[in-house]
C-alpha cells in the first residue's frame, strides 16, 4: 500500500525514534508498505518518521542508481534499530541532497564519508560496520529522520535563511510533488 509522506512541519519529523522489538505489530506489512511508497515516490530512501511512525525503521534502495553507481547494482536494504555509533571525521564530503519530505528543496550538505553503524535487518541479525561512500552518505540522511533531524538542520544559517520562504511554504502547504503527501494541519 502507498503511504503518503510526511511534510517538513510535520511533528513527527522532530521526534526521536524508539527502538522495536521482532513483535511490532504487522512490521512486514510496513516494510513492504515502505518499499512500495519509496519506489512510488521514486526516493532512494525513506524512515519511518517520513510515514507517520517514530520507530527507528529505514529502507534504503540504492539499485536504482546502479547506472551511474555500478556497485550498488542489487542493493535493497532494510535497516531495523540502526544507530550511528561514530563519524570518522578525517575526510568529509558536500554534495546536493534532497529529501521527500522537503519536496522541491535541495542544499549542499557536508558530511563524513566513514561511518560506524549498527543495526539489525528484517530478520533481526545485528550487524556492526564501518561503511564509507554514497551509501555512508544516504544511511546518515535516512537516521537523521530516526534522531529527530533533517538536512536543513545541517546547512549553514546563511542558507538557511535564504531558504526560509520556502520552509514556510511546505508548512503552510503550498507545494507541488508527484507522490502522495500528508502536510501539516492548518
Amino acid at each position: 500500500m502507498i503511504l503518503p509522506i510526511y511534510i517538513y512541519g510535520q511533528p513527527v519529523l522532530r521526534k526521536v525514534a524508539e527502538d522495536i522489538t521482532p513483535d511490532y505489530p504487522q512490521l512486514k506489512e510496513l516494510i513492504n508498505d515502505m518499499w512500495d511508497t519509496l519506489a512510488e515516490s521514486e526516493g532512494i530512501g525513506l524512515a519511518a518518521p517520513q510515514i507517520g511512525k517514530p520507530i527507528r525503521l529505514s529502507v534504503i534502495d540504492l539499485d536504482v542508481l546502479s547506472e551511474d553507481l555500478p556497485e550498488y547494482k542489487g542493493f535493497r536494504q532494510v535497516f531495523i534499530n540502526p544507530h550511528i555509533v561514530e563519524y570518522d571525521e578525517s575526510k568529509t564530503d558536500t554534495s546536493e541532497e534532497g529529501c521527500l519530505s522537503l519536496p522541491a528543496i535541495h542544499e549542499k550538505v557536508i558530511r563524513p564519508t566513514r561511518i560506524h553503524v549498527e543495526w539489525d535487518d528484517e530478520t533481526f541479525q545485528h550487524h556492526d560496520e564501518w561503511i564509507e561512500g554514497y551509501l555512508a552518505r544516504v544511511m546518515q540522511h535516512e537516521f537523521d529522520h530516526l534522531d529527530g533531524k533533517m538536512f536543513v538542520d545541517r546547512i549553514s544559517p546563511l542558507r538557511k535563511q535564504l531558504i526560509k520562504s520556502k520552509l514556510r511554504a511546505l508548512i503552510q502547504g503550498r507545494y507541488r510533488c508527484g507522490y502522495k503527501t500528508k502536510p501539516v494541519k492548518r
